[in-house]
């Protein structure tokens, strides 16, 4: 299985270098068609710059719920170990201990070999 996932991932990585090398012409990118904002780069380059900011945007924007999420865990994680504890505390006191149960019975404890 994981000779098949490094397999896959070579040929991905082969497809997208071939793209890449087949796009090397000049491309003009204008902002709102004014001449002072046009820059000239390889198509490839272009493509890149805005799949890495799309990346890094949809990274951002998740990053709140991601934040909110990990604190509610953390409550729920608190509540939970303190419940478990009452819990244990309330049968510790709802049983009696052995010591108790011996002397009700009027045994002075476990008998020895």
């Amino acid at each position: 299985m994981r000779l098949l996932s490094w397999l896959f991932k070579l040929g991905l990585f082969l497809v997208m270098m071939g793209f890449a090398l087949s796009n090397t012409d000049t491309a003009t990118l204008r902002f709102f068609g004014i001449p002072e904002f046009e820059w000239r780069a390889p198509l490839v380059l272009f493509l890149l710059l805005f799949f890495a900011a799309g990346a890094l945007i949809g990274v951002i924007a998740t990053m709140p719920l991601v934040l909110r999420q990990r604190r509610s865990i953390g409550r729920l994680r608190r509540d939970a170990d303190s419940s478990t504890k009452a819990a244990v505390r309330a049968a510790e006191a709802a049983a009696p201990s052995d010591a108790a149960r011996l002397s009700a019975r009027g045994e002075s404890g476990p008998r020895g070999i």
